[in-house]
C-alpha cells in the first residue's frame, strides 16, 4: 500500500516501527548495543541480519532504519544508508566503489571538498580522475571510455547553478559500464527525478534541506540493495561513518514538512530571482527558472521547478559584494543552505577559497558572487531586505 501513497503521506508515515508502547512519534533509540536472548542468538545475528535485528548502531539502529526508508521511498530506489554529514556520504559512495587502477569522469563544477575526495584522496591511492565541463555532452561522450567506473556530478552545481543533464549522461555512462553516481542537494528530494533519469547512487547531504533548520548534520546514500548493502555498508560500518539515532529522529521529522517547505522556498526563490533580474548593479542573476539560464528548459523537465538557490553577482567586486553582504538584516551570513533560515554566501572566500584563482574563474565563481539560499520568510521582505543591501554597494 505505501508505494501507492503520495509524497507527502511518505514524508510523514513511510517506515515507521513502533515499540510495544505504541508511540505516536517515531521513537529516538539511543542505544549503541543490542541485548541477545542467547549465545546462539548473538552468534546467529553475527553471521546474517535480517529485519529489524540490529547488532551495534555503526552498523543499524531503529530510528535510523525509519529514515532510510523513509528517504528511499520518495526517491524511488531500493535501499539507502544513512551518514553523519554530506561529506561522509560522499566519500563512501565513491571510496566503496572504486580501486587502485579504476577510472572516474567527473564534472570539474563541484564543492570543493568533493573535489578533495576525488584528485587527494582517490587520486592518491591510483585512481584516474578525469574532469569535464558537466554541462558539455560532448566533453562526456569523449572521456567516458570502456572500463571507466564511475561518473559523479552535481545535479545542479553549487555555487553557479549550472543544470547537467542526467538523462543524457546516463545513458553514455551506462554504455560504458559505469555506474552513475548523483550529488542531487540542490535539486532536493521534493524536485529530484533523477533516479527515473538514469542515476544508479543518488547522495543527499541531509543537513541540508531534510534537516531545513540548522539543527544537525547528516548525509544519505541511495540506490540498489546490492550497492547500498554489498559495496557501500561494509566501507561505512567499518569506517564509522553512520548517521547517530539522534541525528536520524531530527531528519524524520524535518522530512515532515520537507515537501511544503521546498515548494515555498522555490516559489519565493523563482520571486525574488525575477524582481533582480534587471538591477543594474547586478551583472548576473543565476536561477534556473529565470529566461535568462541556459539551462531553463533542462531544470524545467528535470526538476519541475527552478529549485530553493540564486545565485547573484555584484558587478563591483569583492568590496562591493562584502558591503551589500554586511548591509543585510533579514538574510544571515553562513554557508549552509537549504535552512528555514534564508542564508547568503560568498563562495569565492568561503565554500570555494580553495580553488586556484583560475579554476574559480572556469567555474564563474568570480569575487562578486554571492550564493543565496531562500529560506521561508515572506518573499517581499527578503526583496527587500536585497535592495536595501544593494543600495549599500
Amino acid at each position: 500500500m505505501a508505494k501507492d501513497w503520495k509524497t507527502r503521506t511518505q514524508l510523514v508515515h513511510t517506515g515507521s516501527r513502533r515499540s510495544q508502547y505504541g508511540e505516536m512519534a517515531e521513537a529516538i533509540f539511543l542505544t549503541q548495543g543490542f541485548v541477545y536472548d542467547s549465545a546462539e542468538s548473538a552468534e546467529a545475528r553475527f553471521v546474517k541480519t535480517e529485519g529489524d535485528q540490529f547488532i551495534y548502531a555503526r552498523y543499524g539502529n531503529p530510528t535510523t532504519r525509519m529514515f532510510e526508508e523513509r528517504i528511499a521511498a520518495i526517491e524511488g530506489t531500493e535501499d539507502a544508508f544513512a551518514t553523519a554529514s554530506g561529506m561522509a556520504a560522499v566519500n563512501g559512495a565513491l571510496v566503496s566503489l572504486c580501486r587502485a587502477g579504476d577510472r572516474v569522469v567527473a564534472a570539474r563544477a563541484l564543492f570543493g571538498s568533493c573535489l578533495y575526495i576525488l584528485e587527494e584522496i582517490l587520486g592518491r591511492f591510483g585512481v584516474e580522475i578525469v574532469l569535464v565541463d558537466g554541462t558539455d555532452i560532448e566533453q562526456w561522450r569523449a572521456a567516458l571510455t570502456p572500463g571507466t567506473k564511475a561518473v559523479f556530478f552535481e545535479s545542479v552545481s553549487n555555487p553557479t547553478l549550472e543544470v547537467i543533464d542526467i538523462k543524457a549522461v546516463a545513458e553514455l555512462a551506462h554504455a560504458v559500464g559505469a555506474l552513475v553516481v548523483v550529488d542531487n542537494v540542490f535539486a532536493t528530494p521534493i524536485f529530484s527525478k533523477a533516479v527515473e533519469l538514469g542515476a544508479d547512487v543518488v547522495i543527499y547531504s541531509t543537513t541540508k534541506h531534510i534537516d531545513g533548520q540548522g539543527r544537525a548534520l547528516g548525509g544519505v546514500v541511495c540506490g540498489t540493495t546490492e550497492y547500498i548493502r554489498g559495496t557501500l555498508e561494509p566501507y561505512m560500518k567499518h569506517t564509522g561513518g553512520s548517521m547517530s539515532p539522534f541525528n536520524a529522529w531530527i531528519m524524520l521529522n524535518g522530512m515532515a514538512t520537507l515537501d511544503l517547505r521546498c515548494r515555498a522556498m522555490a516559489e519565493s526563490a523563482l520571486k525574488i530571482a525575477t524582481a533582480l533580474d534587471c538591477d543594474a548593479r547586478l551583472s548576473r542573476v543565476i536561477h534556473p527558472s529565470l529566461d535568462s539560464h541556459p539551462h531553463k528548459a533542462l531544470a524545467t523537465a528535470q526538476m519541475g521547478s527552478g529549485g530553493t538557490m540564486i545565485a547573484l553577482e555584484i558587478a563591483a567586486g569583492k568590496d562591493a559584494a562584502f558591503r551589500f553582504l554586511n548591509a543585510l538584516e533579514i538574510i544571515k551570513i553562513s554557508n549552509n543552505l537549504g535552512d528555514a533560515k534564508s542564508i547568503a554566501t560568498h563562495p569565492a572566500t568561503t565554500t570555494h577559497q580553495r580553488l586556484p584563482e583560475d579554476q574559480k574563474a572556469t567555474l564563474g565563481i568570480t569575487p562578486g558572487l554571492v550564493r543565496l539560499s531562500v529560506g521561508l520568510e515572506d518573499a517581499d521582505d527578503l526583496i527587500a531586505d536585497l535592495r536595501r543591501a544593494l543600495d549599500a554597494i
